[in-house]
């Protein structure tokens, strides 16, 4: 595929956005890349196309409310995370947002990359509180997730495609950890109803939309204590996809049965 930098994507951030969301697998992924390699880009940076992300979620104490207002369907909600980007040396403490019509607006602030969980409530601090009138003592860390990340652009640089595979994750109060294998989430996130080329073949592959959000699936997973009645389909047909001899690590792959 064509590369393209990070300088040459600044036009296609989309702060405000409409996502979707599909699940598939790895042999999957490789025959919808190769469907897309005549239409699309795919970011390079350092001559590197596979980079690695670590994101740390923020919930509030004994309730989980973020996890369960989003297990439950309701809108607006709220993700508060910081995301590492480790090929880049960057990190950014982001707030997401999910507004009652459907569209995702992100709010981000440079915070260093190297800290210890403990040391990230030191920076941002201002910022949390600019946006959702909280301060960090108010969360605790809840969840880290590790992955690998592939980005593409369309040629129109109308669309920006993520997908994220080598998905393991390290659930901060239970203790819990889990590697989801050989699924593979794709995200396809467009101003508003911008036509996307990669529909069609994700139709052709018969990959549906799905619903995944990783900090809830993630959650869901790692922590079996935890109401999760309106995502035990989703972890059904997740739990078909990363089925193989590695995929679950303690007593986390009980979440899945």
């Amino acid at each position: 595929m064509r590369p393209i930098t990070l300088e040459e994507m600044s036009s296609v951030k989309l702060m405000k956005r409409n996502d979707s969301k599909y699940v598939t697998d790895i042999a999957t992924l490789v025959r919808l890349l190769d469907l897309a390699k005549a239409g699309y880009y795919v970011q390079e940076v350092g001559g590197l196309r596979l980079a690695r992300y670590n994101t740390l979620y923020w919930d509030f104490p004994g309730d989980h409310r973020y996890y369960l207002i989003h297990e439950q369907k309701r809108k607006p909600r709220t993700k508060v995370r910081v995301r590492r980007y480790v090929d880049s040396g960057i990190a950014f403490l982001e707030i997401k947002r999910k507004d009652n019509h459907g569209k995702t607006r992100k709010k981000r602030v440079s915070v260093p990359i190297e800290r210890s969980i403990q040391e990230d409530s030191l920076y941002g601090e201002a910022f949390l509180f600019e946006q959702l009138g909280l301060r960090f003592n108010q969360l605790v860390p809840a969840l880290s997730n590790y992955f690998t990340r592939i980005t593409l652009v369309n040629y129109q640089k109308t669309e920006r495609v993520t997908i994220d595979l080598q998905l393991r994750i390290d659930n901060h109060e239970t203790g819990l950890q889990a590697d989801l294998g050989r699924c593979v989430i794709i995200e396809l996130k467009r101003d508003g109803r911008t036509f996307s080329p990669l529909v069609a073949m994700l139709r052709q592959l018969r990959i549906k939309p799905s619903g995944f959000s990783k900090y809830v699936v993630d959650t869901a997973v790692t922590n079996p204590t935890l109401r999760r009645n309106n995502l035990k389909k989703r972890l059904r047909k997740l739990s078909k996809k990363t089925r193989h001899e590695d995929s679950y690590l303690g007593a986390a792959g009980m979440a899945l049965s």
